[in-house]
Order: C-alpha cells, then sequence, then structure tokens
C-alpha cells in the first residue's frame, strides 16, 4: 500500500519481504522536499526541527521508572480508554503523534501498522496511538490507512503535558501555517500551537514506565524493534 503525504505528491511503498526502517522512510521524505519544496518553506521546517532539538530539554521528558498516574483518553470510535482498562491484558504501548494530516505521521502509523503491531500483539500488548487533535478530525488518519490499533485523543495535551513532551511552533512556522490558511489550532480543533514531540513510552501492568524514547525532531522517530525488545523482557519470567 502507498501512502501518500504532501498533497500525494510524495509516496512510500514498501517492499514486501524486505526490513523496513522508519529512519529510511524518512530520509526519503526529506530528499523528496528538497527536490520539490520552495527554498523558503524547506528552510523554516529545518529550521525549526534544528531549533526543538537544540532546545530541548531531557530532564523534563517521562523516563523509565516513572510512575504514571491515572488517566483516560477517547479514541476516535468513541470509547473511553483509562490506563487501568488498557492495562487489563498485559503491557501498554504509547505513541504520541502530531495529526492526522502530518505527512511524517501518515508514514510513522502505517510503519507501526506493519512492523510493530503484530509483535505487540503476539506478546500481549496494547497499541495506542495519541495526539491532541479532537476526535471528530483525528478519525481520518485511522480511517486512511485502515489502522488495526486504537487511536485516540490526549484533550488538551494532557498527558503529553504531564510527560514533558509539549512544544509550540515558533514564530517562523506559526506565520508559514498561517500563510497555508490555517494555525495548527485550527488544524487539529485545539486553539493552540502546542504539538507533542513524537515519543513512545512502554508501560508495565504495575504502571510504571519501562521504555521512553522522546524525539524532539519530527522526522527522527521509534524504530518497532527497540519497542518490541522492551516489551518482550517485560514478558520473561521473573527468575526465582
Amino acid at each position: 500500500m502507498s501512502t501518500p503525504t504532501d498533497n500525494a505528491t510524495f509516496t512510500y511503498t514498501p517492499t514486501p519481504g524486505q526490513k523496513e526502517s522508519l529512519h529510511d522512510i524518512f530520509r526519503q521524505l526529506h530528499a523528496w522536499r528538497v527536490e520539490n519544496f520552495p527554498p523558503a518553506q524547506l528552510q523554516s521546517n529545518i529550521d525549526q526541527r534544528q531549533r526543538l532539538v537544540a532546545e530541548a530539554n531531557p530532564g523534563q521528558w517521562v523516563k523509565a521508572g516513572d510512575l504514571v498516574h491515572p488517566f483516560s483518553v477517547q479514541e476516535v470510535d468513541g470509547q473511553t480508554l483509562t490506563l487501568d482498562s488498557l492495562l487489563e491484558r498485559g503491557p501498554l504501548v504509547l505513541v504520541f503523534f502530531r495529526f492526522e494530516g502530518c505527512p511524517a505521521c501518515n508514514l510513522a502509523l502505517p510503519y507501526y501498522q506493519r512492523n510493530l503491531l503484530p509483535g505487540l500483539q503476539a506478546l500481549g500488548a496494547t497499541l495506542v496511538a495519541l495526539s491532541p487533535q479532537v476526535p471528530e478530525k483525528l478519525v481520518a488518519i485511522k480511517r486512511r490507512h485502515d489502522l488495526g490499533f486504537l487511536v485516540a485523543t490526549d484533550r488538551d495535551n494532557s498527558l503529553g503535558r504531564r510527560f514533558g513532551i509539549l512544544y509550540t511552533a515558533d514564530e517562523a512556522s506559526q506565520k508559514a501555517a498561517l500563510a497555508r490558511g490555517k494555525s495548527t489550532g485550527e488544524t487539529t480543533g485545539t486553539g493552540t500551537w502546542q504539538l507533542p514531540q513524537p515519543t513512545v513510552v512502554v508501560i508495565d501492568t504495575d504502571r510504571r514506565v519501562r521504555f521512553a524514547d522522546v524525539h524532539p525532531d519530527w522526522l527522527l522517530r521509534t524504530e518497532a524493534e527497540p519497542i518490541l525488545a522492551a516489551v518482550a523482557e517485560l514478558r520473561q519470567p521473573v527468575a526465582a
């Protein structure tokens, strides 16, 4: 299946039987942009991502060992998901992404469907993708890619704020978005410029974080292998 991004002008089609790398997919996306984006738009995108990396404060981020307090999120198909209900069958994997129209997110979530979901299902773990975007807008990404995992709204960035992973678009990016016709808040339905940095969090059944990986640059995201390794470790029998 091809994955359309940037108004269907860049497509990625996985090769059957070939190992995939999310980083390689994003390198292809960036290379396409270098060839096709107006220089000012390309530079604005690069500058924003570089600034987020330079200003990142890992000390604020969620980390292994943290206790996760109860929360609830709304799945785009209507049900309310609580931390306790999500942990009933085993570990929980949370994937934070930006919004349904984000080109990189439209590459990352199908990648996780192909490369992460089957392994998590075999390990008895639950996968939830989270964005602050309101459900009536967010549902489009689940339908577009026929995603087989839960996709839910983190209202008002509540959990993202608790995990210390939020960022606010810089002035140049805000101006660029407005020039294209919509603010981030209008796109997401939140009314703010805040979005989560792409993040993966693995939570054990004791509500402790066992793995956390945060990427300020949204064109660098967590590969499937370390997530599966973290969950597999939780499913190993404890030595007597």
